[in-house]
């Protein structure tokens, strides 16, 4: 897409409204969460959609009205309907309705639906050719990876590890990354993917075995 130039929709909202508060922040976190969860930078989400950085950054922390000249481009380029930027589950409807999308070759289906916080995606992952680009990646947040099936190669800085079904993977996501299924076929990923400095806690531990009673 060509140069990003000044619209309307980049000019601030003069209109007031503070009982929308709420639910710019609800949109604003979740388009942050499709963002993160993409590995993709502000700078590339204005290229894709043609939207200033600096308006790109006032939706995702709620200054910024979403209108529907915001929401269309950036619905497209997510990859995701546009209900799902705006919208939410049925209130006491605790059922999660993934809908699958896809990016590279791997399909990516969200797990959780309030916004913002850790958000749970399960991930098919291709093998990828030898020839395929291996470039290390960094982006703000955290990220647990836990293998349901396949085996899953993963870059992590210096090292380079192949995880199977039933092993885990935890970083930051600042540390530069790269994965992909190690064959012979596709990978199936649980992904936990959460705010920068939030990490997952355990809470219980197995006993270890002969270990009194508490």
């Amino acid at each position: 897409m060509g140069g990003v130039s000044t619209s309307p929709a980049d000019l601030p909202d003069s209109s007031g409204g503070d009982d929308l508060t709420p639910v710019l922040a609800a949109v604003g976190a979740r388009l942050r969460a499709l963002r993160r969860s993409r590995g993709a930078t502000l700078g590339e989400l204005s290229t894709d959609t043609g939207i200033s950085i600096s308006t790109l950054s006032r939706l995702e922390s709620g200054q910024r009205r979403p209108t529907l000249e915001l929401l269309l481009p950036l619905a497209r380029a997510h990859q995701v309907p546009l209900d799902e930027l705006v919208g939410a589950p049925a209130t006491g409807d605790p059922r999660v309705r993934p809908r699958a999308t896809t990016r590279h070759g791997m399909t990516m289906l969200a797990l959780s639906g309030r916004p913002g916080g850790p958000q749970a995606y399960k991930l098919i992952i291709p093998v990828r050719p030898p020839t395929a680009d291996q470039e290390q990646r960094t982006h703000e947040g955290y990220d647990w990876l836990y293998v349901l099936s396949g085996r899953l190669r993963l870059l992590l800085g210096e090292h380079d590890m192949v995880l199977v079904a039933g092993e885990v993977a935890e970083f930051d996501t600042r540390t530069p990354h790269w994965f992909s299924a190690a064959g012979p076929g596709p990978a199936e990923v649980l992904c936990l993917f959460g705010p920068q400095g939030e990490r997952l806690h355990v809470r219980a531990r197995p006993r270890a075995t002969g270990a009194p009673g508490g």
